[in-house]
């Protein structure tokens, strides 16, 4: 590669691959961007300038990792996939600014990584195109891993994105979407064709940011259990809530499940979906003053 030579282009990036004898595994989710313009409009959305620091997700082969260190302060890449990091070492060789790590993401411990990564000065921010089998738990894992965290933008499956940001009432609105608008503003900031990688994923792509809320939505006790409640509420949508928490907490306690719905102002017929974020807190609330708790496995 010459000086800062940027990979996304197709025949580049196909050329690296080659030059590598690289073969994309489909279980880990790889798709390169292979879009200039996409990539500036991902660095846009992120707002990102020398006072902010970056940690990306799956950088594959340093695409938009190239186009983050252009304008970030330092950039801290997590790469599971170990074959990649000789391209990487390659394709990032004129970037002092960027660090790779070979981890997996959802068995890293953030915090650490932050402290021994970054020196606390810089705004932090995660921008990223996500590996779209593993996009949910990933974005639980920022979002509750306490970090000092400015925003996320990341790239995902649109369909995903349209939960992430569904309003209550409608279709895309579940346990995903209240999970994540309890803690972040969520905004959809534009899509991506699924023509703009190599290879061409089987569905179209949406850039989002989230804003971490300084003070989550509704005050929750028990945030394991209030995702579990959430979840419960919605396992079956064309059933009611009440069908839905006789399920969760059995039949044996149809009296305690009346009793914390009326103390919520919740009659027995409405379904999830109609439940906003404020409706649920009330349930969880009511549900613990009848003794009742979900389970862990549930």
């Amino acid at each position: 590669m010459t000086m800062h030579e940027k990979v996304a282009q197709p025949a580049v990036t196909n050329a690296i691959l080659k030059r590598h004898g690289f073969h994309m595994r489909k279980g880990l989710g790889q798709n390169f961007l292979t879009d200039p313009n996409i990539l500036q409009k991902i660095v846009a959305a992120a707002d990102l300038s020398p006072q902010d620091d970056v940690i990306e997700i799956g950088p594959g082969i340093g695409a938009l990792t190239q186009f983050l260190a252009d304008s970030a302060h330092h950039v801290v890449a997590l790469e599971i996939d170990e074959r990649l990091l000789p391209i990487l070492a390659e394709t990032l060789a004129d970037y002092p600014n960027t660090e790779v790590v070979n981890e997996d993401v959802l068995k890293t411990d953030l915090s650490a990584l932050v402290a021994a990564h970054f020196d606390g000065q810089h705004t932090l921010k995660v921008v990223a195109n996500l590996p779209y089998y593993i996009t949910t738990p990933i974005l639980l894992h920022l979002l509750r891993a306490h970090l000092p965290l400015h925003s996320m933008t990341v790239m995902m499956q649109k369909e995903v994105a349209a939960r992430l940001s569904a309003a209550p009432g409608s279709k895309d609105y579940g346990s995903l979407s209240i999970a994540v608008q309890l803690v972040a503003d969520v905004r959809t900031a534009f899509t991506v064709s699924r023509h703009a990688f190599v290879p061409a994923p089987n569905v179209d792509s949406a850039i989002v940011t989230l804003a971490q809320r300084y003070e989550p939505l509704a005050d929750i006790t028990n945030p394991d259990g209030f995702d579990r409640l959430v979840r419960g509420a919605f396992a079956s949508r064309r059933k009611t809530l009440w069908n839905n928490l006789i399920v969760l907490f059995g039949k044996e306690n149809r009296a305690a499940i009346r009793t914390a719905l009326a103390a919520a102002n919740i009659a027995p017929e409405t379904r999830a979906e109609q439940l906003a974020i404020a409706d649920f807190a009330r349930l969880d609330t009511a549900i613990r003053a009848e003794g009742l708790d979900v389970h862990a496995d549930a």
